[in-house]
This record gives C-alpha cells, structure tokens and sequence, in this order.
C-alpha cells in the first residue's frame, strides 16, 4: 500500500529534497505540494493524501491553524508537524490543534521515512522522548479548554487504561509498557485501542497531550 504524501513548506528548495528522499521509496508517493496553508487547504480538496509534512512558520496561513483546520475535516489525512527548533511553542500548538507528531527539519532521512510510517499506521507516536520534552516545557504554560469535562472522560478508563495511558504519556512503547506491566504486547495494543475509543482520540500523541491537560501526567514525565 502507497503512503500518500503531501508537502507543505515555503521554501520550494526544502520540499525538493524532502521529494527526492520520499520519490526513492517504493512505498511512498508524493501526491501534492503547497507552499502556504491556504494553497495547503485548497489542494487537499481535490486531492486524496495520507500525510501531510506541514511547516510551522508561513505566509498567508501558519501550520498550526492549517492543522487545526485540516484536522477538523472528516477522515482527515495524519499531520507530521516540521520544526526548526527542538523546543518549539509552534510544534507545541501544533500537536494541540491535531497533529500526530513532530520532527525537526535537520532530521536524518531514515528517522523521517519512519515516522511518516509511523503516523500513517496511526500506532507510534514521532520523538515520544522529544515530544514529551516539548510538553514538559510548554503544558504548564497553557491553559486546556474545559478541564472539568476533561477529566471527566477519564472517568471512562478502568484502573489498568489509566495506567497505561500514564505509560504512554510517559513515552514507552508498547513492548516497554508490555514488560512494565508484566503484560503480552498484544494485550497492551488492546488496551491503548480501547483509550483512544473511550476518549474519542486519534492517535497515541493525542492520548499524551491529554495526559498533561488533566493533570494525569505532570510536567517531568510523571503520573
């Protein structure tokens, strides 16, 4: 199966290489560009993509708010967000308004190539060591949208998805969580599955990001 790949970044030199190293994939295909969020938006409306390699910082229209907006479509396709900086509010603001991760524009092709996998298969989350970092920086600064209720849709979980769910705001994967919990990985899937349907979320980032706006996981990476 093909990995559908957009790119959206105003430097068209930037999206010539990204092209280059994505066109060498036998599972990849890049099926659209765009130099801003507005043309971003447009082109997506006619055509069908998978991933979209989204830049922060943009004429006309930032990443962040064309994240939001795509990812407030139907089906909408996985956001991989493109920073310059490790610590970055953008990439911060980024995985809020949607986006399943975030990567550094410096990152080795390799890394990049995984994790746009990653996010496709909707089961990984990008840098979870980065990621976690960014929102032990950024979390305490921010205040969530309705904390009551938040905490709320925590009350769904049973006492072993709260756990898990704390491991994986912490960053481990689901071999460590396995091995943590004395659990098969399988069992482990199973239980990250339920999380995101109880709680209506995407994808593992998301279940990180809400780990850190209902006080579940605090800034340091603890439960």
């Amino acid at each position: 199966m093909t990995i559908r790949v957009m790119l959206v970044d105003d430097q068209v030199l930037l999206r010539t290489g990204f092209r280059m190293v994505l066109a060498a994939q036998p599972d990849m295909d890049v099926v659209a560009e765009a130099g801003d969020g507005v043309e971003a938006l447009q082109v997506l409306r006619s055509t069908a993509v998978d991933v979209v390699l989204m830049d922060v910082r943009m004429p006309k229209l930032d990443g962040v708010e064309t994240t939001r907006r795509i990812c407030a479509d139907t089906d909408p396709p996985k956001v991989l967000i493109l920073t310059t900086f490790d610590l970055d509010e953008y990439a911060f603001s980024g995985l809020k308004a949607g986006a399943s991760g975030f990567m550094l524009k410096d990152v080795p092709p390799g890394e990049l190539l995984a994790a746009i996998r990653a996010v496709h298969s909707g089961d990984a989350v990008v840098a979870p060591s980065t990621t976690r970092r960014l929102l032990d920086r950024f979390a305490p600064m921010l205040p969530s949208s309705g904390k009551q209720p938040e905490h709320e849709r925590l009350e769904r979980l049973t006492e072993r998805e709260r756990e898990v769910m704390v491991l994986v705001a912490q960053g481990l994967s689901n071999g460590e969580i396995a091995a943590r919990l004395v659990l098969s990985e399988a069992t482990v899937k199973t239980h990250v599955g339920r999380i995101l349907t109880k709680l209506g979320l995407r994808d593992r980032v998301q279940v990180v990001v809400l780990a850190y706006e209902t006080g579940l996981v605090r800034a340091g990476g603890h439960g």
